[in-house]
C-alpha cells in the first residue's frame, strides 16, 4: 500500500539526513555544527507544530502549512550540504561545452549581457523578478495549505525531487553557468553579477568545499538551472488559484528569461529545467482522475454488443403456450341477419 505523502516527505528528509551525516563523520568534513544546528532546531519545531495539529488539535490546513514549511527548510539544509559533499566526486565541468550548445542554437550571452547593461530599468526589474523566487516560494507553500493540505505536500515532493534531479545530473557534468566562462568587463558593470563569485565556485570545484557551513552557501548548478525549475513548479501549482494564477505566470516568465542575465546561466541550463520540472509534475500528479477512468471502463461496454440471449420465462404476461378450448366458440355471426 502506498505510504501517505506526509509519510514520504518525512522519508526524505530521513534518507538524506542519513547519507549526509554518515559522509560527513567518513569522509572527516569540516562542517559549522552550530549553524547547521539552528536551522535543523527550526525545522525540527516547525514540523513537531505540524504533528501537534495532525494529532492533539486536528486542524490539516495549519498542520501542512507547518510541515510543508519545516520540510522545505530542512531539505534545503540538507541538499545544499549533499551538493558540497557531491564537490569531491563531480565529474568534468562542462560549462564551455554548454556555451558552444548556446552559440549553436543562436544565442550570445556577452551580447545579450552588453544590451541589458544599456537597459537599466530593465535590468531593474530582471533583478527583482529573478530575486523574487524564494519569497514566491515561501508564499506559495501558505496559499497551497489554505486551499487543500495535499496541494502543499505534492509541492513540496515536487521541489525535492526536481531539486535531487538537478544535484545528480550536476554531480556527473558540473557546470556552474556563462559568466564562469566569459569574463565580464567594464560594459557588464550595472549588471548584479560578480565576477568573483564565479571564480569562487571554480575554486571550490577544483580545491575541495573546505568548511560548509549555512551562512555562506552558494548556488553551486549551473544546468540544469533549479531556479527555473523553481519558476516552472510555481507556475504549475498555482495555475487553479484565481489570485494567483496570472500573477504567477507574468512574474515567472519573467524569471526565465532573466535567469541567463541575473543567474549568469547558459541559455541552455534554462530549456533543461523544463523536462525536469515536467517528470516532477507527472510523478506527484494526483491519481483519482485515472482511477476513475478505470471504474468507467469497468462498468460501462463490458457485455457484447448484438447478442440474441433468450428471454426468461415469465417475463412477458402471456406465452407461447395457449389454453386448449373444448367447445365452440359461441360467437354469432352479425353478417348473416339471423338473430
Amino acid at each position: 500500500m502506498r505510504a501517505s505523502l506526509p509519510v514520504q516527505l518525512l522519508a526524505l528528509l530521513g534518507v538524506l539526513a542519513g547519507v549526509d551525516a554518515a559522509w560527513v563523520v567518513l569522509g572527516h568534513f569540516a562542517l559549522d555544527g552550530g549553524g547547521f544546528l539552528r536551522l535543523g532546531l527550526l525545522s525540527l519545531c516547525l514540523l513537531a507544530g505540524a504533528r501537534f495539529y495532525q494529532v492533539r488539535r486536528p486542524e490539516p490546513r495549519l498542520a501542512a502549512m507547518l510541515l510543508g514549511s519545516g520540510f522545505l527548510c530542512a531539505f534545503s539544509l540538507g541538499a545544499s550540504l549533499l551538493n558540497y559533499l557531491l564537490l569531491t566526486r563531480a565529474g568534468t565541468r562542462i560549462d564551455v561545452e554548454l556555451a558552444a550548445l548556446d552559440r549553436a542554437l543562436g544565442f550570445d550571452w556577452p551580447v545579450a549581457m552588453t544590451w541589458m547593461a544599456q537597459h537599466p530599468r530593465l535590468n531593474l526589474l530582471a533583478l527583482i523578478a529573478y530575486s523574487s523566487m524564494l519569497p514566491q516560494v515561501a508564499l506559495l507553500t501558505i496559499v497551497l495549505a489554505t486551499v487543500e493540505a495535499s496541494r502543499v505536500y505534492r509541492f513540496c515532493l515536487a521541489l525535492a525531487l526536481s531539486a535531487l534531479a538537478c544535484i545528480a545530473i550536476w554531480s556527473l557534468a558540473p557546470s556552474f553557468g556563462a559568466f564562469s566562462v566569459y569574463p565580464l568587463t567594464a560594459n557588464h558593470a550595472t549588471l548584479a553579477l560578480d565576477p568573483a563569485y564565479a571564480h569562487e565556485l571554480v575554486r571550490l570545484l577544483h580545491d575541495g568545499p573546505g568548511l560548509i557551513s549555512p551562512r555562506d552557501t552558494k548556488g553551486l548548478i549551473g544546468f540544469p538551472s533549479y531556479h527555473a525549475v523553481l519558476a516552472i513548479l510555481v507556475m504549475w501549482f498555482a495555475r487553479d488559484i484565481k489570485s494567483l494564477r496570472w500573477p504567477a505566470l507574468a512574474l515567472n516568465i519573467v524569471v526565465l528569461l532573466s535567469t541567463p542575465v541575473q543567474g549568469g546561466h547558459h541559455l541552455i541550463d534554462v530549456l533543461a529545467a523544463f523536462p525536469i520540472a515536467a517528470v516532477a509534475i507527472f510523478i506527484t500528479a494526483p491519481r483519482r482522475n485515472a482511477e476513475a477512468r478505470l471504474k468507467a471502463s469497468i462498468m460501462v461496454n463490458k457485455s457484447r454488443k448484438f447478442t440474441i440471449t433468450p428471454v426468461p420465462k415469465g417475463f412477458f404476461r402471456i406465452t407461447t403456450e395457449q389454453k386448449r378450448e373444448n367447445t365452440a366458440p359461441r360467437i354469432k355471426s352479425k353478417l348473416s341477419g339471423v338473430s
